[in-house]
């Protein structure tokens, strides 16, 4: 523990919203907790690292909060919702299930870092099948494809698993290959590795 007290890191962005945005107030808010010399970390599933005093946890990351950031913990956690720019408006995006299926994922242990990505529509900017589990709205309903890798030699698009899901079904589906992941899983056992080892029964 340094003479400062011991830090933890977080990752934060600013929530789900028209692509991977900050705005000024936020800019602000982060930097009141970086030194001069200090480097801030951005990731490429849209959040940034920084290290924030521990004893301190609960009130830095209410004030994020109350400037419209969200706090998200680093390691093996599902990640934040990795999404599109939305481009033709909130209601035909699905901007608002977006929103609920991050709400009631992110920030959930599993034995490797997951992460889930969501397109707006069939043109993909959010790279859903090159994710673990990615989402992609078609018309009025959503289709979930798992198994993406998008890095290494091995690299992959996603199979597709279900279509024509309503926002109901989208989260119960998601939510429950999430749980079976986390209960089955071996520890840093990658989400890709993993369905090859049960021989892609959360594909069926």
């Amino acid at each position: 523990m340094t003479a400062e007290g011991k830090k933890i890191k977080v990752a934060v962005n600013g929530g789900i919203g028209f692509g991977a945005k900050l705005n000024p107030k936020q800019l602000v808010t982060i930097a009141k907790y970086l030194n001069e010399d200090e480097e801030i970390e951005l990731t490429t599933f849209q959040q940034l690292y920084i290290e924030i005093p521990e004893e301190n946890k609960v009130e830095i990351m209410e004030e994020f909060n109350r400037v419209g950031l969200a706090c998200y913990p680093v390691g093996n956690f599902v990640k934040s919702l990795r999404t599109c720019n939305f481009c033709k408006g909130e209601e035909e995006e699905g901007m608002p299930v977006a929103k609920e299926l991050n709400r009631r994922i992110a920030g959930k242990a599993v034995p490797f870092t997951l992460k889930v990505a969501y397109t707006g529509c069939p043109v993909g900017c959010g790279e859903p099948m090159l994710s673990d589990i990615g989402v992609m709205k078609v018309r009025d309903h959503y289709n979930v494809y798992a198994g993406g890798k998008a890095k290494g030699n091995d690299a992959q698009v996603g199979t597709l698993i279900a279509e024509n899901l309503t926002p109901e079904e989208l989260y119960s589906m998601v939510e429950n290959i999430i749980d079976i992941y986390a209960k089955e899983g071996k520890k840093r056992e990658a989400f890709n590795k993993f369905l090859k080892r049960i021989d892609n029964r959360l594909l069926t």
